[in-house]
């Protein structure tokens, strides 16, 4: 009897080129962004930086106004998420749930706003919130961004809903559940990590968010990526951009991670239709 040896999987060259393209795309710009964050001196045509340090960093952290806006913006990311989880989460029950009037035309509504110019649907926006005296405010800002949120909190939960198994749901009113009792033991687990992928989508978006911040909100209020453009336009240093856009980054990544952890890979996954 003679040993065979195992075949070799044949090496996908297609699938190598679309990882080198795609890290070429992706991964190179995050390193080199990360690279000027660190850089005090990198000059052309030099690969590598003459001088490293975090001359930068200190100049940056000592602000008052950096620490103000980076707080600011996590206070606005998670107001919006929560008015917006209030608001659009019974609104997508009731798109997946319920037939009433002008459902489609409602729910394809959503969709159709954000086909808009983005910018010529905030300067309307605007128009009417100088009217209400909420140019400049914190209250104002919300409001706007809040609009933001609305394909994602009502597009995905709606979905999330719609792919609940009804028989396990008729299975607890057959032995006596209420309403509730279904929705909280049943519908909702199923439910949940589209919808926590919905929540954390709602507050990355928002923390960055510029151009309703920036309209409706100056001068007054100045989230971090309003404060950044102001920042760089002040002072034409790349580093100064490169810091901020990895301050800009650490809350989001922390997000990503806590969300992954708590929620589990396979279930966050499965919440963006993974």
């Amino acid at each position: 009897m003679s040993d065979l040896a195992p075949a070799r999987a044949p090496i996908d060259w297609t699938g190598i080129a679309f990882a080198a393209l795609l890290s070429l795309v992706v991964v190179v710009p995050l390193v080199v962004v990360g690279t000027w964050a660190f850089t005090e001196a990198w000059r052309y045509p030099n690969v590598i930086p003459q001088q490293f340090g975090l001359r930068f960093w200190n100049q940056t952290l000592t602000r008052p106004d950096v620490w103000a806006a980076l707080t600011l913006s996590l206070q606005l990311s998670t107001v919006v998420t929560l008015l917006s989880a209030a608001i659009c989460l019974p609104a997508a029950y009731a798109f997946a749930r319920m037939n009433f009037p002008g459902r489609t035309f409602l729910f394809f509504s959503f969709l159709a706003g954000h086909a808009f110019p983005k910018f010529g649907l905030l300067i309307a926006i605007a128009a009417i919130f100088l009217q209400l005296n909420l140019i400049g405010t914190f209250w104002g800002v919300v409001l706007i961004q809040l609009v933001g949120t609305l394909l994602f909190m009502i597009w995905i939960p709606v979905a999330a809903f719609q792919g609940v198994d009804r028989r396990m749901e008729e299975a607890a009113r057959d032995v006596g559940a209420g309403p509730f009792r279904v929705f909280w033991s049943v519908t909702l687990p199923q439910a949940g990590p589209t919808i926590a992928a919905a929540l954390l989508l709602s507050f990355v978006g928002t923390f960055y968010e510029t151009e309703g911040a920036w309209l409706i909100g100056a001068p007054g209020i100045r989230t971090m990526p309003v404060l950044m453009i102001s920042f760089i336009n002040n002072q034409m240093v790349i580093q100064f951009g490169a810091v901020l856009s990895v301050m800009l980054w650490v809350p989001s990544f922390i997000a990503l991670m806590f969300a992954r952890r708590v929620i589990g890979g396979g279930a966050f996954a499965r919440g963006f239709g993974g």
